[in-house]
């Protein structure tokens, strides 16, 4: 809606939650001024660019609060209980799906404040509060001579919580796992204010793994307070290897056999012959091809013997190091929807995942989808993350609205991809969660199983404070 309508939006009583808030957690900690109102009023959902372009917002909340505590947290949440205000828990608005869009209005609660670390080195062990930064997790652990294996293209703004929250994975996941893998133990406030705490083990069969009920819940079930999280020595050595195939099926093959042979290369990313274009123009022997980067890390001795099954396995012309310091250098770069939208040209990326089976069909019906959709200037893909049964696929797509709003425009491509997905024997989400913007799909996706996590919510919400709506649940 346009900015000054819902500037005037009426609080009601609100202002008697905000008292209680301020009066348990201090005036510092809480705001109502309307530039943070409008800074929290979404995250990195690319078509939100569109909207502020315009002068719109998606929603805005009636309060953000910063908690330097769990205990701060189970304060603001009774009252929301009590109060029936809904909760929107915040990381590094890094998120590419609306999840921290506050559709409901009511109370922002940024985490950041809460990033206390530990590290207990014998049992290779890190414990993190919510708020902790990615990037800074990540010099710390180094320092000590370890690392988390976790890099997600957000690794910069995003934050533990937000990770366990979407249910993130990194760039070096076919080594390290995605953050399900790493996660050991949490603690989270539920939605009447009540504390639990999961403890980490190496593993344990007490029940079922209640850890996954908030692993990927976006905020809807109570607030990732804290969390222990699985670590790695610091990798003794790194091998850079990189291939131009002619065509993608070559590329994929080569891959799922080294696989198969057990080997686990840090990274691995295939870029079809539009990707490598755009990524690696200045390589000529790249130009036309089909580039595949991978990355091996470890031990000496057992990355010398993957290095040697990627080589006998991988069928295509090697070329060097040249190509991964030149991701390595670009890796987090993800400027071009913000200097795409004031060009009036919609951006986007849609990552899915497959088995090996439909693993070029999907990859087909996808880029054909999408292109199929009037306007759209550009659709390409690369292979970003490999299992022994499958691959996701990143999609990218570049469109001129003709005819219709950008919004529109956007929903369209959208419809195309999650269809042809859906049709291909995909899931529609491989890192990037649901949000506002994929859960359409999600009852399409999860069948009568959707019928059980709407039973969920409501047994843990049934006021229906948290995260109102986001995932459609």
């Amino acid at each position: 809606m346009p900015l000054e309508e819902v500037m005037k939006r009426g609080h009601g009583n609100f202002e008697v939650v905000i008292s209680k808030i301020s009066s348990l957690l201090g005036n510092e900690k809480v705001s109502t001024k309307e530039v943070d109102l409008l800074s929290y009023s979404h995250d990195y959902w690319p078509i939100t660019l569109h909207w502020m372009l315009e002068g719109k917002v998606p929603a805005l909340p009636n309060a953000v609060v910063w908690p330097e505590s769990t205990e701060d947290v189970v304060k603001v949440v009774k009252i929301a209980y009590e109060e029936k205000v809904p909760i929107y828990p915040y990381g590094g608005g890094s998120g590419v799906l609306g999840a921290a869009v506050p559709e409901y209005g009511g109370i922002v609660l940024d985490l950041k404040r809460m990033r206390s670390l530990e590290l207990y080195e014998d049992d290779l062990l890190l414990e993190a509060h919510a708020g902790v930064n990615g990037y800074y997790l990540e010099k710390y652990l180094n320092k000590k001579g370890y690392t988390l294996g976790h890099f997600p293209q957000s690794l910069y703004p995003s934050t533990v919580g937000g990770w366990i929250a979407t249910k993130a994975t990194g760039q070096f996941s076919t080594k390290y796992g995605g953050i399900e893998d790493m996660v050991l133990g949490l603690e989270a406030v539920l939605p009447w204010g009540d504390v639990i705490t999961l403890k980490p083990h190496a593993r344990s069969a007490t029940g079922p793994d209640l850890k996954k009920l908030f692993i990927g819940s976006e905020g809807t079930l109570g607030v990732v307070t804290k969390a222990w999280l699985k670590v790695w020595p610091y990798p003794e050595e790194r091998i850079m290897l990189s291939f131009a195939s002619e065509g993608l099926e070559d590329a994929l093959l080569s891959v799922r056999r080294i696989l198969r042979r057990g080997a686990k290369p840090a990274v691995i990313r295939i870029y079809d012959k539009i990707e490598t274009k755009r990524h690696f123009y200045k390589f000529d022997e790249a130009y036309g091809k089909v580039a595949t980067v991978m990355i091996i890390e470890g031990d000496s001795n057992i990355a010398s013997a993957e290095r040697k099954i990627v080589e006998e396995e991988f069928k295509g012309k090697p070329l060097g190091e040249e190509l991964v310091k030149r991701w390595l250098k670009t890796r987090f770069n993800v400027k071009e929807a913000s200097e795409f939208a004031p060009l009036g040209v919609v951006f986007d990326t849609i990552e899915v995942s497959v088995h090996w089976s439909n693993a070029l069909k999907l990859y087909n019906n996808v880029i054909n989808a999408m292109r199929s959709v009037k306007g759209v200037l550009f659709a390409s893909a690369h292979a970003s993350h490999f299992y022994p049964q499958g691959v996701c696929f990143y999609f990218t797509f570049a469109s001129t609205p003709r005819g219709k709003s950008p919004t529109e425009f956007y929903n369209d491509v959208w419809n195309a991809a999650m269809k042809a997905t859906l049709e291909s024997g995909g899931a529609i989400s491989h890192h990037h969660g649901i949000g506002r913007q994929r859960r359409k799909w999600l009852k399409e996706e999860l069948g009568s199983a959707f019928e059980l996590l709407r039973r969920v919510k409501r047994a843990l919400d049934e006021r229906e404070v948290m995260n109102p709506r986001d995932m459609g649940v």
